[in-house]
């Protein structure tokens, strides 16, 4: 059997050094965690805390969580609310 996601919005940010602060206001005070002893960036997910790189999207998803989503399959998954994005060949 073969399934189709359903149309789903979300809401989402590029995560780069530069904006951190918006980040972790866009995840609240307990979203995002910050390792000074590696210097490394963590959000809080359903499955545990996991590493943010430079370029991630942070999305917010339907129940309101936040996990990471790399840039790649972001954007082969996901296209501006409104917008038809198409590939020409």
């Amino acid at each position: 059997m073969k399934y189709q996601k359903k149309p789903v919005v979300v809401e989402a940010m590029v995560a780069t050094i530069e904006n951190m602060k918006e980040i972790k206001e866009f995840t609240g005070d307990e979203g995002l965690i910050y390792d000074p002893s590696t210097d490394t960036y963590y959000i809080r997910t359903l499955e545990g805390n996991m590493k943010i790189t430079s370029g991630d999207y942070i999305i917010k998803g339907v129940a309101g969580e936040f996990y990471p989503c790399k840039p790649e399959i972001f954007q082969q998954t996901y296209e501006v609310y409104g917008e038809k994005i198409t590939t020409e060949i």
